[in-house]
Formats: structure tokens, sequence, C-alpha cells
């Protein structure tokens, strides 16, 4: 499977954090036990003869981590540091209370300030995922501890839990919020770029106007269908099919316009269109994971596309989908150079170019679509006529 492409600012920005996240962690660990034994000193009562096996090998270990965080933070996995760190460090403590307690005649106690560090910061990576880890390590914890260990006061730990989770709650919450706000207003300002590169396309050919909303539309439910993407995956593919003729712009209007037949010099322009449009677009960190549906969607299932000449499953899963969706929405429009064909017809000919134009697993699902594509044309159709109708009613 392709390897997601993150945004380099993401990425610095998660690194920084962890960076910070260690640093805290290791200060607040190793300050926590050096303030207690000091005023130990001073107040022999807080010097009790609580058993704890383990020691000081706790924090060797995690020490020992350090050379494993370098190494994922070189190789850009650094969001699985957190983790690493989280669950050693629970899972020896965790030990270390069943070995320094079980058996003994002596009162439970555990917990510590890096405990409250883990449950308090967690919500800094703004991540779902790691908040419930955090939450559901340390409950499991104290509640194996407690009744392994027979001891009713992992109560007061798990009340304590509870405070501290609700307050952490609150905050990545918010955090949340932001991100959402800050992510909504990006993809608002994104669509407003993208529609006003499509006007362009538009007022440059008008035959192909409305072309790339279906084909976005028509790919989008073909997407769906095979259940393979996320929410955001699919809203990144939408952006790269309503882009994906980016690259007609360069094409000089003789050509791009011409009633009759291409030339061979002609034609090699046109295919072009694919290769310059992957280029337009290659430096936007947003389209990068989607490049391909831009690139490729003229490829062919038998190998006689362009620009690549891939063939079969060569091809990119999406390029494939949107493939189709070019071939059928190029069909059932008006050209320079010819009429819509009926949509039956196109539908037709979708099935006849199974297995060597198409996919054919594809071909199977398109099959299942076609009512909802149906829909989308005959929408578009509708809107196009109420705009030429407004037209003339101004004029």
């Amino acid at each position: 499977m392709k390897t997601k492409i993150i945004d380099p600012n993401i990425r610095n920005e998660e690194g920084r954090t962890i960076k910070w996240f260690i640093v805290l962690f290791y200060i607040i660990s190793i300050a926590y036990d050096l303030f207690y034994k000091i005023i130990s000193i001073y107040n022999p009562k807080l010097n009790s003869d609580t058993p704890d096996v383990l020691g000081y090998w706790i924090y060797l270990f995690m020490f020992a981590l350090i050379p494993v965080a370098l190494y994922l933070y070189k190789h850009q996995k650094q969001h699985q540091i957190k983790y690493i760190y989280f669950i050693s460090y629970t899972t020896l403590t965790f030990i270390n209370d069943i070995i320094s307690f079980f058996g003994k005649d002596v009162e439970y106690k555990s917990g510590n300030a890096v405990e409250i560090l883990w449950l308090l910061l967690s919500p800094i990576f703004v991540s779902n995922t790691f908040f419930k880890v955090v939450s559901i390590g340390l409950l499991l914890k104290y509640i194996l501890a407690g009744l392994i260990l027979k001891s009713p006061d992992v109560l007061s730990a798990l009340l304590l839990l509870a405070v501290l989770w609700i307050f952490s709650f609150i905050i990545l919450n918010r955090f949340q919020s932001y991100v959402k706000a800050i992510k909504t207003s990006y993809d608002q300002q994104l669509v407003g770029i993208v529609k006003g590169v499509i006007a362009t396309l538009e007022l440059k050919d008008p035959y192909t106007r409305g072309h790339s909303e279906r084909v976005a539309s028509y790919a989008l439910e073909l997407a769906k269908m095979s259940g393979e993407f996320s929410t955001d995956e699919l809203k990144d593919f939408n952006y790269a099919c309503l882009l994906h003729d980016i690259g007609k712009i360069h094409i000089p209007d003789q050509i791009l316009m011409k009633s009759g037949k291409l030339s061979s010099e002609e034609y090699e322009t046109i295919k072009s269109h694919t290769v310059v449009g992957a280029e337009a677009v290659s430096k936007v960190v947003r389209f990068q994971n989607n490049i391909e549906v831009i690139r490729s969607h003229h490829e062919r299932w038998d190998g006689k596309g362009y620009p690549d000449q891939l063939k079969g499953e060569e091809i990119p899963y999406l390029a494939r989908i949107a493939a189709i969706a070019d071939a059928f929405d190029a069909m059932t429009s008006t050209r320079s150079y010819r009429a819509a064909l009926p949509v039956e017809e196109a539908y037709k000919r979708i099935l006849e170019g199974k297995g060597t134009q198409f996919d054919p697993n594809l071909v199977e699902k398109f099959k299942l679509i076609y009512p909802s594509w149906i829909a989308i044309h005959d929408s578009s159709n509708k809107k196009i006529e109420q705009n030429y109708e407004s037209l003339n009613a101004i004029n």
C-alpha cells in the first residue's frame, strides 16, 4: 500500500511536541523522587518503609529508551515514541507494585507525579487514540493492582484518576475544536482556489462546463462503494478529481477547440496535459497523496493508455476509478467535435471496456452505482439549463 505523505509542518510540530514531552518526563520523574528524598530527611514521617523492588532500575530502563526514540525520530516515526514511553513506564511501575506489595502486610501505595503528567499532558498531541490509551492504561493498572493485591486503597487512586480524566478531556476537546476550526477554514479556502481554477478551465473550453464537478461526483460515489477510504482520504480524492484536467490550461485554444480530427502532433499535445497537470500541483502537499489521479486517469487496463503505459494493477487504484468517471462523462457531454451520447450508450461502452480499457472489478462496481450516476448527470444538466435561462433572461 502506498505510504501516505504527511505535511512536513504537521510532522515537525509533532516532533517538537515529542521533544518537550520527553524532557518533561525525565525532569518530573527524577525531580519527584529527589524532592521526596530531600524533604523526607527533614520530615522523618515521610520516610516510610514502602517496598520498592525495582526502584531506580525503572529509570535506568527509561533512559535506555532514548536511542530508540532517536531512531524513530530519525525515521519519521515520532508518533510511536509517546506510546512506547507510556506503555513501558506503566508496565514497569505495575510490575514493581505487584512484586513489591504482593504477600506483604503493608498498605498498598502507588501513583506519582509522572502518571499525572501522562494524563494531563496527553491532550497536547490532539490525538483521541493516545488519550484513550493513557486513560485505559492507567485505569487497568489500578484495577488489576487492586484485584491482585486485594487492596481497597486503589479506590482513592481511581477517584483521583477520574477527576484528572475529566479535566484532561475538556482540554483535549478544546484543542480539537480549535484544530477543527482552522481545518475548516483551510478547506474552504482550498475549495475556493479549486473552483477558481475550474472556472478558468471552463472559460478556455466552454464545452467542458461542469465536467470536472461531474467527474468528481461520479468518482466519489464509486470510491465510497469500495469502503476502503476514510472521510479525509475521500475529500482529498475529490479535490484531485476536480483538478484532473488542470494541465489543459497549457494547451493552445486551436487544438483544444478543434472540431475536426486531431493530427498526431496535436494529439500528443493533448496527451501532455496529464504530466503537466501533475507537475503543476506537485508542490502542494494536500494533493501529493492523490497526484496519480491527475497523472494516470488516462491509463488503460491493457497498458495502451498514457502517459506511462501502465498496465493492470500497476495503475493506481484511485486513478482507475477516475478513468471510468472521466470516460463516462466525456461520452455523455457535448464536445466541439461531436454531440453527447445517451447515458445508455455510455453505460454499454463502459461495460464493453471491461478488462481492456477499465479495471474489470471496478466495472462490476460501476454496474451497481450506475443509478446514482444517472441522478448526478440529470442534476448537472438541469443546473446548466437553469444557468443558461438566467443568462438569457438578463440579456
